[in-house]
């Protein structure tokens, strides 16, 4: 091998020696001697499999030391590609475990909810009151047994626990992979900057696996929103037979009685073609207690 001068001679030989010296410590390792083994590697297929063994040393040696690897969290993984050695990572059991947490809490959607919702279990429901068990009950019927069972209409008092229910039966279902929007109806209303605005958020929101209108009836009362948004939203979703449930501190009665009136005067039939869909979708439980909110 000619060189252009002495100096680039030396330099070749220096780096030559260095990536000699390498290779050997690498071809040491007893994981790779094991591989090379295991596999019958030839000294041809040895040799073009030096650069993922290097990765591979490498890398195992800062993810045993907890040093952060090529991709965070992954373990590096030796395997052979077709006759030569290459380098694959594989999720830790914590770093799976993030994931399926962080999976779980996207399919909660809250709309307009306290954001720590999504950190209630359904564990955390108490049932302190008898006159609670019945609606407890039927929610705990409905995720066993999803999607077999309907949606429920629950009222009671302001602070019952009614929205912290349905929160925990949300992230209840996300463990079965069941996706949940909850909406605080009046907020869902009062928030959007216009008519066109709201109407395409109904029409997303309408289509998700489980449905929760919170607070029913006590959004301000308009006749547009009623026909135009409430009533596309329980249409869509009776069709497609969703899931839907509804929390308020109104009866079903009083909530009929709530939507009928408008600054139009008495609307008794529109409420009641609204109503009627909120009854085929759901069934009226009551959930009693004291108020939660409160200390």
């Amino acid at each position: 091998m000619a060189f252009d001068s002495i100096a680039d001679g030396m330099k070749t030989r220096l780096d030559w020696d260095k990536y000699h010296q390498l290779s050997e410590k690498i071809l040491e390792n007893q994981e790779i001697q094991d591989f090379i083994s295991k596999n019958d590697f030839q000294p041809l297929q040895v040799n073009k499999s030096l650069s993922k063994f290097n990765e591979y040393v490498t890398e195992k040696a800062k993810f045993v030391s907890g040093e952060p690897t090529k991709i965070a969290g992954y373990e590096p993984i030796l395997f052979n590609n077709e006759g030569f050695a290459d380098v694959t990572y594989r999720a830790t059991a914590d770093t799976l475990a993030k994931e399926a947490e962080l999976s779980k809490k996207r399919r909660v959607r809250l709309i307009g909810m306290p954001k720590d919702m999504v950190d209630i279990s359904w564990d955390d429901v108490l049932l302190d009151d008898a006159n609670r068990i019945k609606a407890y009950q039927a929610v705990a019927t409905f995720i066993s047994d999803y999607p077999n069972q309907a949606g429920i209409y629950l009222y009671g008092q302001f602070g019952v626990g009614k929205s912290f229910m349905m929160a925990a039966m949300a992230n209840e279902l996300a463990e079965k992979g069941i996706s949940t929007t909850l909406i605080h109806y009046p907020s869902f209303i009062s928030d959007n900057s216009g008519f066109d605005d709201l109407k395409a958020q109904a029409n997303e929101v309408k289509k998700t696996e489980v449905l929760v209108l919170d607070d029913i009836g006590a959004e301000s009362n308009n006749d547009w929103i009623r026909d135009n948004i409430l009533q596309v939203i329980l249409q869509y979703r009776m069709q497609e037979n969703l899931p839907t449930f509804f929390t308020s501190n109104l009866t079903m009665l009083e909530l009929e009685q709530r939507l009928a009136m408008t600054k139009k005067g008495d609307e008794t039939w529109s409420a009641k073609r609204v109503m009627e869909r909120v009854r085929k979708l759901s069934t009226e439980y009551a959930l009693a207690g004291e108020n939660r909110r409160n200390g």
